[in-house]
């Protein structure tokens, strides 16, 4: 059976220790998907379509994302 991870945060912005925690993970799971969420905690850097952009830019070379 295959296996699935969520990874859930902001990635606001995407940072070295979120690339890191993604290419170690896609080596335990044969999917993950990231979630990238609003904190009503704090202000968003940039919008969520930013955000979107710059996590595929930072995480699209791991192929099982």
């Amino acid at each position: 059976m295959p296996t699935k991870a969520i990874y859930p945060g902001t990635f606001d912005p995407v940072t070295n220790g979120h690339l890191d925690l993604a290419e170690r993970a896609s080596s335990l799971f044969d999917q993950i998907v990231v979630a990238i969420s609003a904190s009503p905690a704090k202000q968003p850097l940039f919008s969520l379509e930013e955000r979107i952009e710059l996590a595929e830019q930072t995480l699209g070379h791991i192929p099982n994302l």
